[in-house]
């Protein structure tokens, strides 16, 4: 019987320590090689980590929510293979994945017969008291889904005795991981930045016209309207530079992008992540509604590489159907806006001197007002409502 250090790999893109999300093995426990044994967060990604080798649970070195530096050590085994103390290796993790967003975690790949599923679905599974083992899965390889869980229909009621009671106990739910992370970031832009926010309506009859007309010659998937909305920010965002910017407080420099990479926050199991559509202002319509498609798939299910989830320099916040009359949204650092999309609703306007029903839509946009105006954050909101409610100029007959 020999001891064996796994220290913490250096997974590279400049991670320096890991966060113990959850240990998924207790003190005693005797492990398989390649059992997944921890979930580790960086500022990059979400990992679960498999064992390397084979052996028993001799001592967890970090309690979770506690920071472990890379090239500590992370636990303790007891192996009959006589391999010592040697340090562990990139190598050594064969089911972490260091190239997934924050919010997306690694499939584990263990040993025959282990479910395969992200820690995500796996919580979900914990949440609403479904036995993980006993759903059947759609994903790709056989993985589990968060949606295979919600849609899992349990063969019996539970027992009685096993039924919660009338009054519930409080729960308390550990405070890290990713909504820990969001929770820092956001912190971080609401007490760095002084937010303002500024509303505006929006006659979107001709534009919910414009869409029915390019879905009526579509062939493939229908067009939403982020992709018009996209577009009309764009133009937008090319007239006002202000907005697509950056404070670099080292330098004493606001920096204007000469690119525009627009954000998207998406809301996912594990958080709100803010997906990029790079280099938007060359892209068509099509070419938006695929790449939306896209992001909101990869995004939702752990799947999107890092590109794709950083470098964004404007980002548009909506929540479809449930979009409400207004919110005001917190920016996401290091931006200087965000655009807040809300819901389309048939209301009645005043158009000449007539009522009629027209459908109508609020935008805000939420501004640092160390370096926006409220007359520039106006002046960008009237620029879209302008591009909307004339859309003719963003159909570029590309669908």
């Amino acid at each position: 019987m020999s001891t064996y250090e796994f220290k913490l790999p250096d997974i590279g893109e400049g991670v320096v320590e890991g966060e113990v999300v959850k240990w998924l093995v207790k003190e005693g426990d005797v492990l398989k090689q390649d059992q997944p044994m921890i979930e580790v967060m960086t500022d990059k990604a979400t990992v679960e980590i498999s064992a390397p080798r084979a052996g028993r649970v001799a001592k967890r070195m970090f309690a979770e929510g506690e920071r472990c530096p890379v090239g500590k050590v992370l636990i303790v085994l007891e192996t009959e293979d006589g391999q010592g103390t040697a340090p562990a290796k990139a190598a050594d993790v064969p089911a972490s994945r260091p190239n997934m967003p924050a919010a997306a975690l690694a499939t584990p790949s263990g040993p025959a017969g282990a479910v395969l599923a992200t820690p995500a679905t796996r919580k979900l599974a914990r949440d609403i008291g479904v036995d993980i083992h006993a759903v059947t899965a759609t994903g790709p390889n056989g993985r589990v889904t968060s949606d295979d869980v919600r849609g899992h229909k349990p063969g019996a009621p539970a027992p009685a005795a096993a039924r919660p009671a009338t009054s519930a106990a409080d729960k308390r739910v550990p405070f890290r991981g990713v909504r820990k992370k969001i929770a820092e970031t956001l912190a971080r832009s609401k007490f760095t930045a002084p937010h303002a926010t500024y509303v505006e309506e929006v006659d979107c009859t001709e534009l919910v016209a414009l869409r029915t007309a390019v879905n009526g010659r579509a062939t493939g998937a229908k067009v939403s309207y982020l992709p018009f909305i996209i577009k009309a920010t764009v133009a937008a965002l090319k007239k006002f530079p202000q907005m697509n910017a950056t404070l670099d407080d080292a330098a004493g420099e606001i920096v204007q992008w000469g690119h525009i990479h627009l954000g998207l926050a998406t809301a996912t199991d594990a958080g709100l992540i803010v997906p990029v559509v790079r280099d938007a202002e060359r892209k068509t319509i099509a070419q938006l509604s695929t790449e939306i498609a896209h992001l909101a798939e990869v995004t939702r299910t752990g799947k999107a590489a890092r590109d794709e989830l950083t470098g964004s320099t404007f980002t548009i916040t909506s929540l479809g159907a449930w979009g409400g009359v207004m919110a005001t949204a917190i920016i996401n650092p290091p931006e200087v806006a965000i655009l807040g999309v809300h819901r389309i609703a048939r209301r009645p306007a005043v158009v000449g001197d007539q009522i009629a029903i027209r459908d109508l839509m609020n935008l805000s946009i939420t501004f640092d007002h160390r370096l926006v105006d409220g007359l520039d954050a106006a002046q960008f909101v009237g620029e879209i409502k302008r591009q909307l409610e004339s859309p003719a100029a963003l159909d570029d007959k590309s669908v």
